[in-house]
């Protein structure tokens, strides 16, 4: 292990903050390194691996599909394409698909729509879109402009013009940002690199009233959110609307990168040959590991109802920490199986002490455990990683 970790010290550029692990292979919720140590991932890839490690079904969709066609260009037809996008369609509240490699540029393609959607219908002027402080749109130009952070801004001046950010969860500052420029509202549903932080049911409600008012289209992110992660299949399911445009990725694939644009057919319209493309976007290898995912996660309706058990007994357990130990955990917060611990010092000594401990969890927006485990996780694997988090918070408290 120490060979690779000094090999990609030297080969690799210096673009994260890595930790000493060099992992082989995976199993349903375990992960193990080159030296053969366990590890139980309530990371899940950062919300990726929706149905585990190499789940077997996802494992044979990839081989078989491999031995067949790999990759075609989209100037012709694929039928697992066809079969993926009418599998979104009718499983959600759009009418077309678009598809990528990943969130970003899920999120490339939906800015683009917005802005031509606007321009063709309204005129010249219309392109601003308004976006959340704390919120994380990915690592593109046009989606770090889009981020309400500026840790990801620095040193990439000068950004794209066209974004205004305001205030999560206050409907009030929303209002009073949209002028004659506005053509789009962008938000994730819960916002997760920012904290998991879960906005009230009401102010979405009130974002969606509001953009239908004033003819502005709504997009929600829910490349974090998606693909069964709250506990329905997407994340707007659960405040009782629809978004206009819907950008996936992460755990559509269940490990293999892909990312999808939707949006309904009025908006998709607006994209006409050569407006917009990917060279490998929807490949057939691709779409057959989404494929795999999705209906194993939509078979039957036990997966959604299970990620909402399992997320009400993980929060009820992080909660009772809470209280044990409430002078270093500050909130418990999330839905379904994404949760997260706000605590009042930085996390980062806690997920080393975890990782010691044989559990890998996730520290966000400097003082947040994020847990985003495998919609497979059981319960005896939460209560181990409770144990861990008891023996851990005990000390610092």
């Amino acid at each position: 292990m120490k060979r690779h970790i000094e090999e990609g010290s030297r080969f690799l550029m210096n673009t994260y903050q890595r930790f000493p692990l060099v992992f082989q292979k995976g199993r349903g919720c375990r992960v193990y390194t080159t030296e053969g140590k366990e590890y139980i991932d309530f990371v899940g890839g950062i919300a990726v691996n929706v149905l585990g490690h190499c789940h077997p079904r996802v494992v044979v969709a990839i081989q078989k599909q491999a031995q067949r066609l790999m990759h075609v260009s989209n100037l012709y037809y694929n039928e697992l394409q066809i079969k993926l996008a009418k599998l979104l369609v009718e499983n959600s509240f759009a009418d077309r698909v678009f598809f990528c490699n990943s969130g970003a540029e899920a999120n490339e393609a939906a800015i683009k729509l917005a802005r031509k959607y606007s321009k063709q219908r309204y005129g010249e002027g219309r392109y601003e879109i308004i976006t959340a402080y704390n919120s994380f749109h990915g690592r593109t130009i046009a989606t770090i402009t889009a981020t309400g952070q500026d840790k990801v801004k620095e040193g990439f001046e000068p950004l794209l013009p066209g974004f205004r950010h305001v205030r999560y969860n206050d409907i009030e500052e929303l209002k009073r940002a949209i002028n004659e420029n506005t053509c789009a509202v962008m938000l994730e549903p819960i916002q997760g690199e920012g904290g998991v932080i879960v906005p009230s049911k009401e102010y979405l409600q009130q974002v969606r009233r509001l953009c239908s008012e004033k003819g502005l289209l709504l997009i929600f992110d829910e490349v974090q959110t998606g693909i069964g992660r709250t506990g329905t299949l997407f994340a707007y399911e659960q405040f009782g609307i629809e978004p206009d445009i819907m950008t996936l990725a992460k755990g559509l694939g269940g490990g293999f990168p892909i990312g999808a644009m939707l949006a309904r057919d009025r908006i998709a319209e607006a994209f006409t040959p050569g407006s917009h493309a990917s060279t490998f976007g929807g490949n057939p290898l691709a779409c057959a590991a989404a494929i795999a995912t999705l209906e194993t996660v939509l078979e039957d309706g036990i997966m959604l109802y299970e990620c909402k058990t399992k997320g009400e007994y993980f929060m009820q357990r992080l909660l009772d920490l809470k209280d044990r130990f409430s002078t270093v955990v500050v909130d418990v917060r999330g839905m379904g199986l994404m949760l997260g611990m706000q605590l009042s010092r930085d996390c980062a000594p806690v997920v080393k002490a975890c990782m010691e401990r044989g559990i890998l969890v996730n520290c966000t927006a400097g003082n947040t455990l994020r847990f985003t485990p495998p919609l497979t996780v059981t319960l005896d694997d939460i209560d181990i990683l409770v144990e861990v988090l008891k023996d851990v918070l005990g000390r610092l408290s």
